[in-house]
């Protein structure tokens, strides 16, 4: 049966199931957690790498700690947790309604 436009039941419903899919893929692909993890990864790395450079004055200026080296370790840790959480349980993706239901 098709309506004053021109559109099938058929046209329309296979419409929304595209637009469903790709809106579970993009869930997928810009879930916070990849983003977290993904960002402290980077900036561990460049921090843990100064941590390693930095010269003895930078270190007696923090009172003899280290504390790029400290810091940039514990945000890799806390980045590649985001990561392996999201591998270990990624997002599910949304299922879509029975035909006949209400939304």
């Amino acid at each position: 049966m098709t309506d004053q436009h021109g559109y099938s039941e058929h046209d329309v419903q296979r419409e929304v199931t595209e637009l469903q899919e790709k809106s579970a893929t993009a869930a997928r692909i810009f879930d916070l957690r990849r983003i977290i993890g993904g960002l402290f990864v980077v900036y561990g790395v460049i921090v843990t790498i100064a941590g390693i450079t930095d010269g003895q004055a930078a270190i007696d200026k923090a009172q003899g700690v280290n504390i790029n080296l400290w810091t940039g370790i514990a945000m890799l840790v806390l980045g590649v947790f985001f990561l392996v959480w999201l591998k270990l349980r990624p997002a599910a993706p949304p299922v879509p309604p029975k035909e006949g239901e209400a939304e």
